[in-house]
């Protein structure tokens, strides 16, 4: 009779990819780990994976036996847990992919009271405003603005999506004059995300609800919004950015609304991680401080100044 402690060893090492990274989550040596598989396949008769430390790959054996095991496997760990749950406390490493920026709007202070009220979570932050491969890069929690690419994995909205809007600086309008239609924008400077090209193409809903493309140019390009927002105050050229992320700046004068018939559908913000499947306690626990902290957008907009939460509606 096969022993299910074994299975259940396999079934783990395959979803974490490797048995260090199986090591790591389940904090089992990794010797150990590999002896069970070593017992499972000598039970079997059959060789399930070729592995190393850090790497694996199955076998078509392998692949199989994986398939009609993993279901009940999880079955078995969630009926175990949701017992156990009520006993538990946070605990272990949370890694958190997030734009280069995050800190600018999610407050220092937010998460010293959750480390404060966890002791025993531990909490890395990857920032950048590269997108981060989850699986390969071991990211429990990605915050994520734009459109979820990813479908395999499992997404909760923080903020929903608002609108951007064309702006420019007084002094570039000045200079420049205010184009009077949508396709006088080809004659302007216009800023957005750098393309090989150096063009890019507008997609914009007008006061009749239809939506327009324009092509545009300008001569500086940029890679995050806050770059983009920083540019326009410069006077060098007209850009669509979140309104969000423009309101202060609009009420202060530093920016004008340009063409404000037309809009541009905004991107909201999410939380992505890999599977909502045994979601650590620790993970989860970090999930509800995000959502509950960002919630309120319009006390998060004033206590940032009003930009920073516009740059994580962006995509990127």
């Amino acid at each position: 009779m096969l022993d299910l402690n074994d299975v259940a060893t396999f079934v783990q090492v395959v979803r974490y990819g490797s048995f260090a990274e199986a090591s790591r989550r389940l904090g089992v040596p990794p010797n150990t780990l590999s002896r069970r598989v070593q017992q499972l396949e000598a039970q079997l008769g059959t060789r399930l994976m070729q592995r190393s430390t850090r790497n694996l790959a199955l076998t078509s054996a392998g692949q199989t036996f994986h398939d009609r095991c993993a279901s009940a496997v999880d079955g078995l760990v969630e009926a175990g847990e949701e017992l156990t749950a009520g006993n538990q406390e946070p605990s272990g490493l949370v890694r958190v992919a997030a734009p280069a920026n995050f800190f600018d709007f999610f407050l220092m202070e937010w998460l010293t009271e959750f480390l404060a009220a966890h002791p025993l979570v531990r909490v890395d932050f990857v920032l950048s405003d590269e997108r981060a491969d989850l699986i390969s890069e071991r990211i429990d929690v990605a915050v994520r603005g734009g459109l979820l690419e990813d479908s395999g994995f499992f997404a909760r909205k923080v903020l929903d999506a608002g609108l951007d809007a064309l702006v420019a600086s007084p002094a570039y309008i000045a200079a420049r004059g205010a184009p009077g239609t949508l396709q006088e924008l080809s004659d302007h400077d216009c800023l957005g995300f750098g393309h090989p090209s150096g063009r890019a193409t507008w997609r914009l809903s007008g006061p009749d609800g239809r939506a327009t493309e324009v092509q545009v140019a300008g001569r500086f390009s940029g890679n995050t919004v806050q770059a983009l927002r920083k540019a326009t105050l410069a006077g060098l050229g007209i850009t669509l950015l979140p309104s969000s992320m423009t309101r202060c700046d609009l009420r202060a004068g530093l920016l004008v609304p340009v063409l404000p018939g037309y809009h541009r559908e905004g991107h909201g913000v999410n939380l992505v991680y890999p599977s909502r499947r045994h979601l650590p306690l620790a993970v989860s626990a970090f999930l509800d401080l995000v959502i509950d902290k960002l919630g309120a957008v319009e006390e998060l907009q004033a206590a940032a100044g009003g930009a920073a939460v516009g740059a994580m509606m962006s995509p990127t």
